[in-house]
């Protein structure tokens, strides 16, 4: 799932974005402002004001790690897509729900907030926090992003699997790149009450009603208890199918703006509490904008990162992004199912330094934006940004950050001057492009 002001599924193409037939490929980027236009994906956009994405996060489109032979992240995507491949079949045994695992990260801002009535002033729309291509178009912060669309095109059960982009924090656990699965599952009344007994008098809507904790204001009651009974039976046992049959899980309720009521799924691993999924009720508003209105749904969202981390035992996330044989053979089997402990191949030293300067007087700042132009100088030799000190002038009323920088490459070990170069150039950048003032 994801941090707490951007509290969306993990656990939220280009004006009209199409499913890709082909997985790879090619990028052509120009990024230069004079050019007034950026190339992805072989289609050209124009920019603007609201233009953000950075050389650091176009390199990594198109690279599709969920569905990369013996990836790790593939291996968790396939042990997912198998147990909704058996839990959900028709009559003849085939699988009921469809699986795209290659739609172009390229989305409509509308597509990424407006369809699922994210708030116009929610925060998770600012700058900071996602990257735009221009004021109209973005990367994806999501894969929820694609629910009206599959839906419109008469989709009633269906996976989403694929990266999404967002400015974060620095360490161990965030990366501004990752991969989300999202599933819907649409549903008619008599679907819906196909196992009760007596059932003819049940109906999914009601009328005159209001919302309440437990349901929508337009769902009878009935209809939202026997869909909650099979999304949480559903996700329960996969947890189970990924964590081990004797798993021990909690929910908690939580909010999110296109499902109510909602929850998160804890699971208790390794001596602690993990949330691994968000989910909930569609909101009707949804599916009747979709051309489902006769139809009741429930969704989920999750991250593959997460889960392959503890799974795997694997310690930072930027080692996702390694091509270093010694850490991706370890994953070369064909069985996805396979019990795999990552061992770490060499141990690299930290380098260790501190940045401190003013905050610009009457220009925005954001610490998601010098962690995101640290991350565009520095690439995944930095491994971590820790927010040490914040202090305010008692005179001036000046506001101060301090920041340390933990480099580590995965790979090799840094130099001091390659760090000591690193790290002025992000003192020269940061003074130039967030008007910080050096200490």
């Amino acid at each position: 799932m994801i941090r707490q002001r951007y509290k969306m599924f993990v656990n939220i193409g280009h004006s009209s974005p199409k499913v890709l037939l082909c997985r790879t490929i090619s990028i052509a980027t120009q990024t230069t402002k004079s050019s007034n236009e950026v190339t992805l994906f072989n289609q050209r956009y124009p920019i603007d004001e609201w233009t953000n994405i950075s050389e650091n996060i176009i390199s990594k489109l198109g690279r599709n790690l969920h569905v990369a032979q013996y990836h790790p992240l593939s291996h968790i995507r396939k042990r997912i897509v198998n147990y909704f491949y058996a839990e959900f079949h028709n009559r003849n045994g085939n699988p009921v729900f469809s699986v795209y695992d290659n739609i172009s990260p390229i989305v409509t801002v509308a597509q990424n907030f407006d369809s699922l009535l994210v708030p116009k002033t929610h925060p998770s729309r600012q700058k900071s926090d996602c990257y735009y291509i221009n004021k109209d178009t973005m990367l994806r912060a999501h894969t929820t992003a694609h629910q009206t669309e599959l839906i419109s095109m008469g989709l009633n059960n269906f996976l989403v699997i694929g990266d999404v982009y967002r400015k974060d924090e620095i360490d161990s656990t965030h990366y501004p790149v990752f991969h989300q699965v999202d599933a819907v599952r649409l549903c008619t009344a008599e679907e819906v009450f196909q196992n009760v007994n007596n059932s003819d008098s049940l109906k999914l809507f009601e009328h005159r009603s209001l919302e309440t904790n437990e349901k929508q204001a337009c769902h009878t009651l009935e209809s939202v208890k026997v869909m909650e009974h099979e999304l949480k039976n559903t996700l329960i046992n996969l947890a189970k199918s990924l964590f081990g049959p004797e798993i021990k899980y909690r929910w908690v309720e939580q909010y999110f703006p296109f499902t109510h009521p909602s929850w998160e799924l804890e699971v208790y691993y390794n001596d602690k509490w993990l949330e691994i999924l968000g989910c909930g009720i569609m909101r009707q508003e949804i599916l009747e904008k979709s051309g489902a209105s006769e139809r009741i749904g429930w969704a989920f969202g999750l991250g593959l990162e997460r889960l392959a981390m503890y799974l795997y035992d694997i310690p930072n996330i930027k080692l996702f992004w390694s091509t270093d044989t010694g850490f991706l053979n370890q994953f070369k089997v064909d069985d996805p199912n396979t019990a795999i402990k990552y061992k770490q191949v060499s141990i690299y030293p930290q380098c260790i330094n501190d940045i401190s300067f003013w905050l610009p007087e009457g220009t925005p700042y954001s610490s998601n934006d010098f962690y995101d132009l640290v991350r565009e100088v520095g690439g995944d030799r930095v491994e971590q940004i820790i927010l040490k000190d914040v202090f305010r002038h008692p005179e001036t009323k000046k506001l101060s950050h301090c920041y340390t920088i933990v480099y580590r490459h995965m790979e090799r070990t840094l130099s001091k001057r390659e760090v000591s170069n690193i790290h002025e150039k992000v003192k020269k950048v940061a003074a130039e492009k967030l008007h910080v003032t050096i200490r």
